[in-house]
């Protein structure tokens, strides 16, 4: 089997205020997953970006198989054999097309060669092989809007493996993924790389998995590259990384600030969704107090906190702030109700990306911003956008940047902020660090708690076990849409929460 590489020479990248990236050299081969690691803005994206045709206006080189080429768009990254699955999902697929449709769309829009008539049946066959290949339980002919996250991420995990793929790039795509479906995940990478020979670029924040899965390491920071190529051993320490991706030592898991926690704030009693994907659930909330909402993927986690925040419509049950009932109906009345929902798909429904960060950080206090006359107020707008930049330390170039612009981590804290503009008490955060780095985790976990001191309190929504432990004083554990279990957080363990998220009792 030929042998097959793509080498990057002094590549730079360059936006209006921002060096992305700075003479960076980078090589992978056939058959190598390689891990691409470092904070938000340090340059991951983009990289892969000018990969993928995505960045074509870069400076410097770059050869395929030794020969001096320009990847002046997708499609031509997908001619040389430069496949990417990206981390927001919902921006790649269409989702009143079918399964099948969407595994076969690139053929469908570009390999038809003229021709009038579409063959469904081998469409079907081939989108159906791609599906038991990768052990999916989902149908063809289903439509991707009836899909769970992580089984959206699969999809176009299988639109990418259709292809002539010859370097796969992956951005997060274990973030959505329970630990059976990323078991499932690292069984076709290897297969990928070992068998077929494909150069596996592996983008996580995930540090522990890329000791399970990757073969070598990229270290960014700043825009440059700073460890080019390392193996991955059993010498190597997820410190090590994190000391080269800040420049500084640093430890991922942060021991719980103490907070005192005050009266009654949030209550909900016997809450039901309209879809069976929330039932009965029972749970508490007081001023200054971090809980935890834990479960696996499916658990109903993110189906709760849209039920709380009035996005969703409940079928039965109540809820009281500060010992007074509450009818939910909308979101209109949640936000009267100074509840704010950070919501785990920060792209599609946390923030407006082709908006600037002045306008996102207006959105939910625009009745603030307003004169004597109930005109918008541009003025105290931007003042109230530069307030935030600060007081989250925001990378912004400017605070007319859109937001699309921003890394990860940044989207995140304007997603936070303008529920801080809006003074909001009670705030449910889901999924809140999904797809940042830990400089910018550390940050987000630092806001949580200065949200506690001031009283306020914190749904903090998650499946990622460490960070329950290491940020909540209660949790609770969610299975099949049901709180199977409440537990106080000094009191408990890794392993006792997987018992009762995989459904122990």
């Amino acid at each position: 089997m030929a042998k097959h590489k793509i080498e990057l020479k002094g590549i730079s990248v360059s936006f209006p205020g921002v060096k992305a990236m700075e003479d960076c050299d980078f090589t992978i081969e056939s058959g190598e997953v390689r891990a691409v690691v470092g904070e938000n803005g340090a340059g991951k994206s983009t990289m892969m970006k000018v990969m993928a045709g995505v960045n074509p206006h870069y400076e410097g080189e770059i050869f395929i198989d030794g020969e001096k080429k320009h990847i002046s768009s997708p499609i031509a990254a997908k001619k040389f054999g430069i496949e990417t699955v990206y981390q927001e999902v919902d921006t790649a697929l269409f989702p009143s097309l079918t399964i099948a449709e969407n595994i076969m769309f690139n053929k469908l829009i570009y390999s038809m060669d003229g021709k009038a008539l579409i063959n469904w049946s081998s469409i079907y066959k081939t989108a159906k092989k791609v599906i038991d290949d990768l052990n999916l339980k989902i149908k063809p002919r289903a439509l991707v809007s009836t899909l769970s996250i992580a089984e959206k991420q699969m999809v176009l995990i299988a639109r990418a493996i259709q292809e002539e793929c010859r370097f796969l790039i992956l951005d997060e795509p274990t973030a959505p993924l329970s630990t059976t479906e990323v078991e499932e995940l690292f069984t076709i990478v290897r297969k990928l790389s070992d068998e077929k020979q494909v150069g596996v670029i592996f983008v996580s924040h995930r540090l522990s998995e890329l000791f399970e899965i990757c073969k070598t390491i990229t270290v960014m920071r700043n825009g440059k590259i700073v460890v080019e190529k390392k193996d991955i051993t059993p010498e190597l320490t997820i410190n090590e990384i994190v000391t080269n991706m800040l420049g500084t030592s640093f430890e991922e898991i942060f021991p719980r600030k103490n907070t005192i926690v005050g009266n009654p704030l949030f209550e909900v009693h016997e809450l039901c969704d309209l879809n069976g994907k929330v039932r009965e659930v029972c749970i508490a909330l007081k001023e200054g107090e971090i809980v935890g909402i834990c479960g696996l993927v499916g658990a109903g986690k993110t189906e709760l906190s849209k039920l709380l925040f009035g996005a969703d419509k409940c079928r039965n049950g109540k809820i009281f702030i500060r010992g007074e009932e509450i009818a939910v109906k909308d979101t209109t009345i949640s936000t009267k109700n100074r509840i704010a929902l950070i919501p785990e798909e920060r792209r599609k429904e946390g923030i407006f990306v082709t908006q600037d960060v002045v306008s996102n950080l207006a959105i939910a206090c625009v009745n603030k911003l307003i004169n004597f006359f109930m005109f918008f107020n541009q003025n105290k707008a931007i003042k109230n956008a530069n307030k935030y930049i600060n007081d989250l330390r925001i990378k912004t170039p400017s605070p007319f940047q859109k937001v699309r612009y921003l890394s990860g981590g940044n989207q995140q804290k304007v997603a936070i902020g303008k529920w801080l503009a809006a003074d909001a008490d009670i705030y449910i955060m889901d999924e809140p660090t999904k797809g940042i780095d830990v400089g910018a985790k550390r940050e987000i976990f630092d806001l949580i708690y200065g949200l506690a001191d001031q009283k306020k309190g914190i749904f903090y929504i998650s499946s990622e076990i460490k960070e329950i432990l290491a940020v909540t004083e209660r949790v609770y554990v969610m299975y099949n849409g049901r709180i199977q279990k409440e537990l106080i957080t000094s009191e408990t363990n890794e392993n006792e929460i997987m018992y009762y998220a995989t459904g122990g009792n």
